[in-house]
This record gives C-alpha cells, structure tokens and sequence, in this order.
C-alpha cells in the first residue's frame, strides 16, 4: 500500500513538474516566489520520493512511509509561502498582512514553518548530492547566528538572532526562493527536459553511431568517438556524471576492447565527459546562468562566442592525447567497431534541427526561456511527423506543419503552440500516436527525476546566498582579497581556483558556478584589467575541473564504475588527461583575446584572436604529448620534461621586448623552439625503425 502511494505519487510529480514550469516560465501568473515555492515543492516531494533515507532501506515499508511524512510536510511548508504571498489568498494572511510585507517581524508560526523547511531543504539535498552542501549551508547559518563571537580573521559581524536568520534564509526572496532557485526554475530546468526529450528520439544512439562511422578503423577509434560523442551530448546535459554514464556505457567497453587499460579508458571518458559543458551553443545552460549574475551585463551571443576557442583547445587536446596513447599502446581495432545502427537519419534531423533551431530562436533576441520552449515545440513537431511518415506522411506533415505557415500572424510561440496543438489531437486517435504520448511522459518523468538532485542543491545554494546577503561576507570578503590581487594577480586566481575546485567537489556544476559567483563574484568585478565574462569562465572552468580532480572526482568514479577499474587509478588519470583544463582559465585571464576579448571586455581584432590562439594551439600539443608519452615515437623521461617546459613557456604569457615598433614575445618563441627541437630530435629517432635496408649485391 505504502510503496503504491510512493510509486504513484512520484509519477504524479514528476509529470507535473515539467508541465508547471513550461506554463509558469512562458505565461507567469503567480507571484515569483510562489512560482518558486510550487517548484521546490513538486521538486523537493519527488526527491524525497525517490531518495530513501539510507539506500539500503529502499524496500523497508516504515522508512517509505517517513518519505511520505517528510512530503507532507514540504507541501504544507511550500504552500504556506504561497498562501501567505499571493493576494487571492489575502483573507487567510495572518494579522492582514503578507509574507513578504512582514520581512524582519515574522510570527510564531511563521518562524516554525520556516524553521522545518529549512531543515527538510537540508535533507532533501543530502539525500540528493550528499553531505558536502548540507554541510557547508549549515556552517554558514552557524556564522549568521554566532558572527559576533568570531575572531578578525574569519569576517565577524553583529550576529543574527534565528527568528532573522530563518527569516531571511526561507520565508523571504533572497533565500531559498531566490536567485539559485530562480535560475534553476527559469534556465537550467527548461535544458534538463530539453535533453530528455532530444534522448526520447534516439539522439543519444544517433551521436554514438554518427561518430563511430566518422572515424570507423582509425587509431584509438572508440576513444575518439567518446570524446567527441561527450562534447555534443555534455552541451546538451550539463553534467559530467550523466555524461560519462550515458556515453561510456558503449565507449569504455570498445577501448577496452582495442587495448585501453580499464582505467584509461574510464578516464578518457571522464575526461572528455566533464568539458560537455564547456562547449557552446548550450553550454548545459552555464551561458544562461551568466546571463543572470554577471555584471555588466553580456548577451548570449557573447557568451558563446567567448567559449568556442577554449572548448576547442579543451577538446584538441584530449583527442590529441588519445591519439598519442593509441599510437603508443597499438590500439588500433583490426575490424571496424559495431556501433548501434537502430538510430536513423531522422535522429540526425530531429537532433540537428533541435539545435539549429535553438540557435536560431536566441539570435532573434528571445529570452533562454522562451527559445529553448519553442525549441522543445519543433523536437515534438518533428518526433510526431517521424512516426506517421511512413503512414500517411503527406497528410500529417500537411496538417503538423500548417500553422507554421501563419508565423508572420501568429508569431513563433503561436505558431508552434498551434503545430503541437494539432500533433496532440491527431495522436490521440491512433495507435502510433499514443504511444508516443506514453513515450513523452516517460521523458517528462526521466527529466524530472534526473533535474530533483539540481533543484534541491539550488535550494540549498539559497540559504548560503541568503546567510551572505544578511551578513554583509560578501563584501567583507573582496576587501580581504583584493590587497592580495593588487600585489599578484597570479596568488589572487591561485586562492579563487582552490575555493571554486574544493566548493566543487560533489556539487552539480551549475550550482557550483552560482555558490562561487555569490561567493567570490564581487572580487571578480574588482579584479584590474580582468574582464567579467574573463572572470566568470575562469571559476565555471574549475567549477568542472572539480569533476576529475581526485579525492572526489564523481565524473572519473562514475566512468570507473563502468569500466571495473581502480577508482583512484581512474581519478589520476582523468586528472591527468584534463589538464589542460587547470591551464585554460590562467590562458584566458591573461590573453583574453583567446576569449575574443581585450582587456577592456571589448571585441578583439583578429590580428589578436589568431596569434593567440596559434600560440595556445602549440603550448596544447607539446603538454598532450607529455601526457601520452608519445610524439613520433615513445618519448623519454627528459623529453617528456622538456615538452612540459615547453607547453608552460607557450601557455602562459611572459616577458618580451619591444624592437623599434614591433613587439616580440620571447617566451612563446623560446616555447615554440624547444617543442620543434624536441620534436625533430623524436621524429629522427624513430627514422631508422622505419627504413627497409636495401638488399646488398653479391
């Protein structure tokens, strides 16, 4: 009875869930914090819904049914927000007046509901990500309430009583309900069902077998598959762990297959699976998120221009190094690897549509919001048309598509409301077309179920951003800092990568972005000559770095898990493929032409973007084959140092002299020359191996 309860109640919700947001996001008729009270509540109920206490008590009939009390009481907590907000309910707000109207003079009440809210928030997150958030949310309601009694060193202050702190921290809008929540709510959610709808038409199978065909027999074939398979299916979830799952489960076991070591090959997929997010256009929603913390503001466009050149860095450099190690270790396949030949060419279109369209819709200047439903709206569109075209195809594209034909009159959002409209009517009266209904809410469901753990963690994030806002750290801070970057710029990154890197560890890397843009964001603005859009890719890079950075590296344990490997062995070795990742932040801060920026923030001339980017080009390669150990031929102990030597003079920008009018930089020539000396020496060593001796006459 009780686990019917939880099974149905969870399928409740999680169909709901996606179907609240589209409709509040597009067309808003609540309040914005009973928007995001109704959020939390459908996404906190579900977490505790699929999340038991303990993992082994999954099937314990007593642990469910305090799951089932513990959703109660999120219900109750959530609503009480919402009734005590939107003025329908004005008669039941107590003393007459509204929650947000009593900010600082809460009831009894009010302080009991807030108080249990805060700590199912807690919970709820824990069970979701584990203890690292809880734990440090916890840390900072301790620092609100105790700040009168903290040494100088740790940023004191006046101190909060629990009335204000729980105030301040769930019942009002910079808490809980505010900016995280909100950015979940608006932003990431919408791209979590968009992937789940992209994987509902065999886009997963699609970008597998795709790839696998582009580079069929070639060296380290299946890792190179993995790697670029990662970057396209990463964009698009944002996630390093689901990422490595959902591609290395057919990556790992074909490197295996050709001669990768079981941790190697884990690795390479962590790896490859952690820079997803990384690469424009989607960016796993981290674009949008800069859309809503950075200032001044930036556009999309910006934001995505500013990531292509790095991702590719990121991405040359991985597949540099799986070829190297392919060459080294002979992983070649002797048969072309069978990948899954089930998805079709109409996955391609749906998937290459989906993103052309995306593309398309923020260019004329929607909102994220907005472009990614109407892009939903053309995935739907075109799954509908790819069931009925063998069928009648005439008709029902006919029927699907004619209201696209009155965009002028209807605008976009009409247009494609009206094509789904009629996909729905017409679905329902056939056997196809209600299957794929089935399907749909599968998706809906998958989607929400995989955007619960993102939801609590943003949740969470609120009561740290509150504590913040309420003490006043968040300039106390900067003011600690700055000193510290005005005597070296360099010291002043190092302390923000190690914050931004150990904040990480555990954490979703959208909710790992926006924990460091609220916590170190104001120093960012006040770095000298770093422009913001420079800043912030700097702690969303090591905010995914933090996936492969051993002890809790999740991507590279998540790869292992797939490919029976060492853990720690596999964790080293992600590390170790992913470095140029720890490299690119300080590459960008200090030529932000590689961003196509000045240092000013304003649009670079090519005359910078391409020496740069030239230069970046060879500080990647010669670090690739250091990682490998391999160029032309295995490389030695010292050539392997020496290409190190070199990668760090062309990577990281140094002293040069002025002769006459022209500038030289002599560190990227003194780089470029050791990687070409060392890499004619490897290319002369490997010439004798490759001669056939003629035959001598007698």
């Amino acid at each position: 009875m009780i686990e019917s309860a939880r099974r149905w109640l969870a399928l409740g919700c999680g169909t709901v869930l996606p179907l609240f947001v589209l409709a509040e996001v597009n067309y808003p008729r609540l309040q914005p914090q009973s928007s995001l009270a109704i959020f939390a509540m459908f996404g906190l109920v579900l977490c505790f819904l699929e999340n038991p206490l303990i993992k082994s008590w999954k099937d314990n009939q007593l642990a469910r049914a305090v799951d089932l009390g513990l959703s109660l009481l999120v219900v109750i907590c959530c609503l009480y927000v919402v009734v005590q907000t939107e003025e329908v309910f004005e008669p039941l707000w107590l003393g007459g007046v509204s929650l947000g109207n009593r900010a600082g003079a809460e009831l009894g009440i009010d302080f009991v509901i807030g108080l249990i809210g805060l700590v199912l928030v807690l919970e709820a997150t824990r069970r979701a990500i584990g203890l690292a958030l809880p734990l440090m949310a916890i840390a900072f309601l301790a620092y609100s309430r105790f700040g009168a009694d903290l040494p100088d060193w740790l940023f004191p202050h006046r101190g909060y009583s629990w009335e204000r702190i729980v105030g301040q921290t769930f019942l009002q809008s910079q808490g809980v309900f505010g900016t995280a929540l909100r950015v979940m709510f608006s932003y990431v959610f919408l791209f979590v069902v968009f992937g789940a709808l992209l994987e509902m038409t065999g886009a997963t199978g699609f970008i597998l077998s795709f790839t696998g065909k582009l580079f069929k027999r070639g060296a380290g074939a299946p890792a190179k598959v993995a790697v670029t398979s990662s970057a396209l299916m990463g964009s698009l979830s944002g996630s390093a762990v689901a990422n490595a799952v959902t591609t290395g489960t057919f990556t790992i076991p074909m490197m295996r297959r050709v001669g990768f070591a079981p941790h190697v090959a884990s690795a390479v997929e962590a790896a490859a699976g952690s820079g997803g997010a990384l690469v424009p256009p989607v960016m796993g929603a981290a674009a949008y998120m800069m859309l809503e913390v950075i200032h001044p503001p930036v556009t999309y466009l910006q934001i995505c221009r500013a990531a292509i050149i790095p991702a590719c860095l990121y991405y040359l450099s991985l597949f540099a190094i799986v070829h190297l190690y392919s060459l080294k270790a002979g992983a070649t396949p002797d048969e072309e690897p069978e990948w899954d030949s089930s998805p079709t060419v109409w996955s391609g279109v749906i998937f290459f549509s989906a993103l052309a369209a995306l593309i398309y819709f923020l260019l004329k200047g929607n909102t994220p919001s907005v472009a990614v439903t109407q892009s939903l709206g053309v995935i739907l569109v075109l799954s509908m048309m790819e069931r009925y075209r063998q069928l009648w195809p005439s008709l029902i594209g006919l029927v699907v598509s004619l209201p696209l034909f009155f965009w002028l009159k209807l605008g976009v959002t009409g247009a494609v409301a009206s094509a789904l409209g009629v996909s729905f009517v017409v679905a329902l009266f056939t056997s196809e077309g209600r299957s794929w209904l089935r399907e749909l809410v599968v998706s809906l469901i998958k989607s929400a179920k995989s955007g619960v753990a993102l939801v609590a963690a943003a949740a969470c994030v609120g009561i740290i951003i509150g504590v913040v806002t309420l003490t006043g750290i968040g300039t106390s801070l900067p003011a600690a800092v700055l000193p510290l970057a005005q005597d070296s710029l360099f010291a002043a990154l190092a302390l923000i990568m190690l914050s931004s890197i150990v904040l990480g560890m555990g954490l979703p890397s959208a909710v790992c972005y926006l924990l460091m843009a609220t916590l170190v964001g104001p120093v960012l603005a006040k770095l000298g000559g770093v422009p913001p859009l420079a800043a912030h890719f700097f702690i969303f890079y090591f905010g995914m770095m933090s996936m492969v950075t051993p002890p809790v590296a999740l991507a590279a344990y998540a790869a292992a898990s797939i490919g029976n490997a060492s853990i720690m062995k596999t964790g080293l070795a992600a590390f170790r493929f992913a470095l140029v990742g720890f490299t690119l932040p300080y590459m960008f801060v200090y030529r932000p032409a590689l961003l196509m920026l000045t240092h000013d923030g304003e649009l670079a001339s090519w005359t910078a973007i391409v020496p740069a980017t030239l230069v970046a080009i060879l500080g990647v390669i010669p670090l690739a084959a250091a990682i490998a150990g391999y160029l032309f031929t295995n490389l030695s102990w010292w050539m392997r140092a020496g290409l190190l030597v070199s990668s760090a003079f062309a990577l990281f920008p140094g002293q040069g002299i002025t002769l006459g009018s022209l500038w030289l930089p002599v560190t990227d020539i003194i780089g470029i020359a050791i990687f070409m000396t060392l890499a004619i020496i490897n290319w002369r060593a490997r010439e004798p191996a490759e001669v056939t001796p003629e035959p001598v006459a007698t």
